[in-house]
């Protein structure tokens, strides 16, 4: 863990000086210094005067790298092709359970000829146009505003059956951590 690092560059964002956190939380500055440079672990008790001291919660402290805010900005979205049509996929952000997108089906397209199953659970939001979802004896049509979710290990599709392209924001979740594309 680079708790150390963390409170470094909180500590200079903020402008707050060594000197100052050791004022508030009776901290020496040496012992600062080394917690700064990753050479001593403080306590919950001393890292929770410190959290103070910075105005951050204690539990950011305690994040590791990739539990902290993900940014994608719309022109640095990861664009894929997927299902026998090669409908456009434009990946949102994702977290190591979690993942979203959109999802662009030209009139006619769908995520494949036969339903497919997969691990996780699905959450489609239809943003624009008609689609029709099909899982397992269920079925129903869809449309702008419309919503649907379910368990992605039933056998699924979902078909454009509008004349203009659909586009659904589609939310995976999944109990192991995503390293492949399930559409």
């Amino acid at each position: 863990m680079n708790i150390g690092s963390t409170i470094r560059a909180i500590r200079k964002r903020k402008n707050i000086t060594i000197a100052q956190i050791c004022e508030e939380t009776g901290l020496s500055q040496g012992f600062m210094s080394q917690v700064e440079t990753n050479k001593t672990s403080p306590s919950i008790a001393t890292l929770e005067s410190i959290a103070k001291s910075l105005k951050v919660p204690l539990a950011y402290l305690l994040l590791q790298q990739e539990e902290r805010m993900n940014i994608v900005r719309k022109d640095e979205r990861r664009i894929t092709k997927s299902g026998t049509e090669d409908l456009k996929v434009e990946h949102l952000s994702s977290t190591k359970n979690v993942r979203m997108m959109i999802v662009e089906l030209p009139p006619g397209g769908s995520t494949g000829n036969v339903p497919h199953a997969h691990e996780g659970e699905e959450v489609h939001f239809v943003m624009k146009g008609r689609i029709y979802a099909e899982q397992g004896e269920d079925n129903a049509e869809f449309g702008e505003g419309d919503s649907f979710s379910w368990n992605a290990c039933t056998p699924h599709l979902v078909r454009n059956i509008g004349e203009e392209t659909a586009i659904v924001l589609i939310s995976i979740y999944t109990e192991s951590e995503q390293t492949q594309d399930f559409l």
